[in-house]
């Protein structure tokens, strides 16, 4: 007796305390985006924790979540999800399992259909009529402003870097900073002590290096790439330099080829003789670059023989 009263008792504690959980899905069949409900309810809870899948997580990845909401009191679990999908076919929602205190809890599948009911030859019609809308000029300032600001910003930068550029190059090819910038290595060159250490071959081939870069840069004339006596030609023709620094050019160019074949041997008085010429031909010779601007200015209105005047005068 005591065996069917314990029985009947655990019966109607499993039937009427244990929680119950249900699940819900209105409609089964489904056009291309339109929108579901599934639904979970668990009762009874007695304050018990639920356990199942996050927010906007609970459904597979074909279903779009609209909306997931849950609600949880002490003896009820809602939740509510809207859902569409934008695909055609079949596709399941499986059982889902749920976690109540201890006990692992599980819904039933669903299977829903998704069909595009738009059929061949529709006519789809605007749900409002076309209106046209006059524009003023600050309505396409307002749509444009930033493409407009972007391509001004850009034209900017542009005519900023030609800018420099030109700037930069007008600077370098300036004779006064050629000038100074060869009397600068012509004085490294003093401080090496190569005329107070007898070292005239240094000496020599350092001293026309730097005299053959300042007039390719001075003067235009590729003394760089010239032998000795083709770059005495070429100066005399060339007429930019005058005849009292072309004669010191060749001098000391002609007998630094001398020196450097080891056919001569300078004394020291010479080699300063030669650095102080060079140099004073260095300081001299933007009077060369002015008088020669000069002459290519007024050289379509002069004669040959008043541009051998001023050819002299230099």
């Amino acid at each position: 007796m005591k065996k069917v009263i314990l029985f009947i008792f655990s019966f109607f504690y499993t039937f009427f305390l244990s929680q119950t959980l249900s699940s819900n899905l209105d409609k089964t069949t489904l056009a291309l985006g339109e929108v579901a409900v599934f639904k979970i309810q668990i009762l009874d809870l007695d304050g018990k924790d639920v356990q199942i899948a996050p927010r906007n997580e609970l459904l597979p990845f074909h279903f779009e979540m609209v909306n997931d909401s849950i609600a949880k009191q002490k003896d009820i679990y809602l939740r509510s999800v809207k859902f569409a999908i934008f695909e055609e076919g079949k596709f399941k929602i499986p059982e889902i399992e749920v976690k109540i205190g201890g006990k692992i809890m599980k819904t039933i599948p669903y299977e829903v259909e998704v069909i595009n009911t738009a059929k061949k030859g529709d006519q789809i019609n605007d749900i409002m009529k076309n209106k046209e809308v006059e524009l003023n000029v600050q309505d396409y300032w307002d749509l444009y402003k930033f493409y407009i600001l972007l391509a001004l910003i850009i034209i900017a930068i542009i005519v900023l870097i030609i800018g420099i550029v030109k700037w930069g190059r007008k600077r370098k090819s300036n004779p006064i900073v050629t000038t100074n910038q060869t009397l600068k290595d012509l004085e490294k060159l003093r401080k090496k002590n190569y005329i107070e250490n007898d070292n005239f071959r240094a000496f020599y081939i350092e001293l026309i290096e730097i005299t053959r870069g300042f007039i390719t840069k001075q003067y235009q004339i590729p003394a760089d790439v010239l032998l000795t006596d083709d770059l005495i030609d070429y100066m005399k023709n060339n007429n930019a330099i005058s005849q009292e620094n072309e004669k010191i050019v060749e001098d000391i160019f002609l007998r630094g080829d001398l020196v450097k074949f080891a056919k001569t041997i300078p004394t020291r008085e010479i080699m300063l003789k030669d650095f102080t010429a060079i140099r004073d031909f260095v300081k001299r010779s933007t009077k060369d670059v002015e008088a020669e601007n000069l002459r290519n200015a007024a050289a379509p209105e002069l004669s040959i023989e008043e541009q051998s005047k001023i050819r002299k005068l230099k």
